[in-house]
């Protein structure tokens, strides 16, 4: 498996989290009472799989050679567009946390930026992850040398090797599937 099929394949993984965070929102708007442990495993998800993992890989191997090779365009598409979505996807989730302490603190306001946050990053991240599929992914096969998508390949293949050591993408997978089993209710009604 190439490096961007292997991201393609987390993107699934990642867009199955966020209907899972959306259904959360949904049932904590209904039911006015927050998962705070499912909430919590939600953002380490988003934080380390999604952030750490997922773009850790694109920022470190991929983005990087096409800054590096494909001029103006590689650098505006990556610095000016992926980038940029990456830190605001960021803003989102630290918003998030801010606001779930202040409602864990007694804010009944912050009930909204619980909301808000989530339910703007799902939307945010979807966005993105349509446009690297679409865009940022084709453009980058196409337009890369062999060689160099060869050694995008290759460090990748050393990534997930020490995260599989560090048991990294069995414990996403078995969190992801966990919280599905237990929000699966919510999206059927």
């Amino acid at each position: 498996m190439t490096s961007i099929e292997l991201m393609m394949e987390e993107h699934v993984n990642i867009v199955r989290m966020l209907q899972v965070v959306r259904i959360a929102c949904t049932r904590f708007m209904n039911e006015n009472e927050i998962e705070y442990d499912d909430f919590s495993k939600m953002v380490d998800f988003i934080k380390n799989y999604a952030d750490l993992h997922h773009h850790g890989k694109e920022e470190k191997f991929l983005f990087k050679e096409m800054q590096e090779q494909l001029g103006q365009m590689g650098t505006n598409l990556v610095k000016h567009g992926m980038l940029v979505e990456h830190d605001w996807g960021r803003l989102f989730v630290s918003e998030l946390l801010a606001a779930i302490e202040s409602y864990k603190a007694g804010n009944s306001e912050a009930k909204l930026d619980i909301i808000a946050n989530a339910v703007g990053y799902t939307n945010h991240l979807q966005r993105h992850i349509i446009k690297e599929d679409a865009v940022v992914y084709v453009f980058a096969g196409q337009k890369l040398p062999e060689e160099t998508l060869k050694r995008v390949n290759d460090l990748t293949d050393v990534f997930e090797a020490e995260a599989r050591q560090n048991g990294i993408q069995d414990k996403y997978s078995k969190m992801l599937i966990e919280l599905e089993e237990k929000y699966k209710d919510m999206d059927e009604s």
